[in-house]
């Protein structure tokens, strides 16, 4: 495993022993595969945090953890590490646990490790359980606070919540299919990612609502449960809709539009309208081909910079402002692309 960091800095960034990372690299016996892959993730996250390893601060861990499709926690870490440089009088040093599903005892099993190898702070997308819960509770009673990002846990012990105001991203989604459809009946296909996500969750009702006031004789169908990833996503839905159905628009929650738009054209179906989230790099080729109407977007930059300042803020780092706002809904189509990703 080659690499051009102190085994120190490795270690510190896996939060394993030097001993044990020395063993990873090396290929000796008595290294599971786990930390094997650890000490490769510590490796691959130091290559994007080396100004923080030369800058001078006070040097703080934070642990992302994160249930998302891949092409939307790549995003989540480009934002994280864009703004590092940012945080003084912090060094700030970003763990990621990224996975595409994670069950509620995986996720408590993770929060419960950075617990016992310790850390300055979590920042934490999953999903609304009890388990979950209990785990964000633990690490308050350890003084490690708890940042939700993107969807929250309400009534938890969390820090604070960063991210989309989720209830009008609903709405804004409803009222643009009201404004652009142009037959007034037919149906409307819903998915979100899953439904233990409260801030999909928050979109959906509120969407469900507004559309059913702007427009109350259009047909909702429901395709959601695919987790955001192709190949369930597309099944979903193919197992929502048949030949040929009139399907007039879609508000695409979690993701997976590439399958959506693949199973919509499988089955001769041509909506008139495509609402989606996130100008990840899957979407942003579907944009640019006018595959899909509209892209609701928030700068995850900003989000994981005002995550990393309240954490900052806990410990004393950062002066208490203003309450975090929620992010605003940007409404993003092929004609107003942002400079920086039209190429």
């Amino acid at each position: 495993m080659t690499h051009r960091f102190p085994i120190k800095e490795i270690a510190l960034q896996a939060g394993i022993s030097t001993a044990t990372v020395d063993r990873a690299l090396n290929g000796r016996a008595n290294v599971s595969p786990q930390t094997q892959a650890r000490v490769a993730a510590a490796i691959k996250e130091l290559e994007g945090q080396e100004v923080q390893l030369s800058a001078r601060g006070r040097r703080m861990f934070v642990d992302v953890v994160v249930e998302a499709p891949r092409r939307f926690t790549a995003e989540i870490r480009r934002a994280m590490e864009a703004e590092l440089p940012g945080l003084a009088p912090a060094v700030m040093r970003p763990r990621f646990e990224f996975h595409e599903e994670m069950s509620e005892a995986q996720t408590v099993s993770i929060l419960r490790r950075i617990a016992t190898r310790g850390t300055q702070g979590v920042c934490l997308k999953a999903r609304d359980l009890p388990g979950i819960r209990d785990a964000i509770a633990m690490l308050a009673g350890k003084n490690i606070p708890v940042v939700t990002i993107f969807t929250d846990l309400p009534g938890s012990q969390r820090l604070a919540y960063v991210g989309l105001d989720n209830t009008n991203a609903g709405r804004t989604a409803a009222y643009l299919i009201a404004a652009m459809r142009q037959e007034p009946l037919g149906g409307v296909l819903m998915t979100k990612s899953n439904d233990l996500f409260h801030g999909e969750a928050e979109r959906a009702a509120a969407f469900v609502q507004e559309l059913a006031r702007r427009c109350p004789d259009l047909k909702l169908i429901d395709a959601s449960g695919g987790a955001g990833l192709s190949r369930s996503t597309g099944e979903q839905v193919s197992a929502a809709l048949s030949r040929g159905q009139d399907i007039r628009a879609v508000y695409s929650m979690g993701g997976g539009n590439a399958a959506i738009l693949e199973t919509l054209d499988r089955l001769n179906i041509r909506p008139e309208v495509f609402v989606a989230h996130d100008l990840d790099a899957e979407n942003l080729v579907l944009l640019q081909a006018e595959r899909l109407s509209v892209v609701l977007h928030h700068d995850l930059a900003t989000d994981m910079r005002a995550a990393a300042r309240a954490i900052m803020v806990y410990h004393k780092l950062a002066p208490d402002g203003d309450a975090q706002k929620l992010s605003d809904v940007a409404i993003i189509t092929p004609m107003n692309l942002p400079h920086t990703l039209d190429s």
